[in-house]
């Protein structure tokens, strides 16, 4: 009997790996053996005949994709929160199922979200690169010598409220922040859901903002956690950076282009915010030493290693190859996307 084929377009953790080859005598696993991104032209030739396809961010999965593998496509597994690299509209009128990985990264991306506020207020970039650049003997101390606003009473804005931004609330309350308001998809209602009980035991006041608008006049800090969306594209720009505090910060751990670069490098150019902090930018990876966001004293650009730890990659591995093996038995994954 022939085997189900199934396309993976990248190496794997061993955890992970282990747990796809088990399933050798049932399977003709094709793989791609590198641990840089499949070529398109291979992943298109290769997914003909596939029942399951395992992809990273960097693989777009589209019409084309889809039709080029053919109608026994049963189940995509991203290695991936998010999916805004996937055509989730293609995947349901042939109903193939979509499975993810939210949950593995949560902790990971909340360290790093708290790395990234306290990088752009306290300036850490720009001190590295004075100390890195020999120009540490010609800066004199004094009183006001490369300070920022402090962290403690700040009133911190998320926009958007799912997992991870509790999570990285939950990690901000021991700084003594001041306040909390927060901007879902229905503005000025409560959050459905509660994740670590934190609005149910809070000690400081955790609030719905009516407006974008709200968000951006009263956050010291504004943490970008939504989903990228046509409607959340560019989302933050201009008039948003002109509402926000001088001595405000900025940080995104969502998706690049929700932040408007060129409204972002103007923003911090005419200091109308103090500082951004980000794991993500429109046209990553494609950043290159002349880019005019490196060229921004008092923005933190990191190549968006939020879900960078050891531990968060080897689960979001093996969770991949469950989702993959499940959407082919048909059976339930670990996380999926309900389209």
């Amino acid at each position: 009997m022939a085997k189900t084929k199934v396309l993976v377009t990248r190496q794997l953790i061993d955890e992970a790996q282990r747990l796809l080859d088990a399933k050798e005598e049932e399977l003709e696993i094709v793989q791609w053996q590198s641990e840089k991104p499949c070529e398109r032209s291979w992943l298109l030739e290769n997914a003909k005949g596939a029942s399951g396809i395992l992809v990273m961010l960097s693989d777009k999965v589209d019409e084309e994709l889809l039709e080029a593998a053919g109608p026994q496509l049963k189940a995509i597994a991203s290695f991936s929160v998010g999916t805004d690299h996937v055509d989730r509209n293609a995947l349901k009128k042939r109903n193939i199922r979509l499975g993810y990985t939210p949950t593995c990264l949560t902790d990971a991306v909340a360290d790093l979200t708290i790395m990234l506020i306290l990088m752009a207020q306290r300036r850490g970039g720009e001190s590295m690169a004075k100390v890195t650049k020999g120009e540490w003997p010609q800066m004199p101390w004094h009183p006001l010598l490369m300070t920022g606003p402090q962290i403690r009473g700040c009133t911190v804005g998320f926009l958007g409220f799912g997992r991870i931004a509790q999570a990285s609330l939950q990690r901000l309350l021991p700084f003594g922040i001041k306040r909390v308001i927060y901007l879902t998809s229905k503005p000025g209602q409560p959050v459905k859901e509660d994740q670590l009980g934190l609005l149910k035991n809070a000690n400081i006041p955790i609030e719905p903002a009516s407006s974008a608008d709200q968000l951006a006049e009263e956050s010291d800090v504004v943490i970008v956690g939504c989903a990228l969306t046509p409607d959340t594209k560019h989302l933050v720009s201009t008039d948003f950076f002109a509402k926000m505090k001088k001595l405000a910060v900025i940080v995104n751990i969502a998706r690049g282009p929700i932040i408007d670069t060129n409204a972002l490098v103007k923003a911090l150019d005419e200091e109308q915010i103090f500082g951004a902090g980000l794991d993500v930018i429109e046209d990553e990876p494609n950043i290159t030493a002349d880019h005019p966001i490196l060229r921004q004293p008092r923005a933190v650009l990191v190549p968006h290693i939020g879900s960078a730890t050891i531990e968060t990659r080897e689960k979001m591995a093996t969770e991949s190859v469950k989702n993959l093996l499940a959407g082919l038995a048909n059976e339930k994954m670990v996380n999926e996307v309900q389209l």
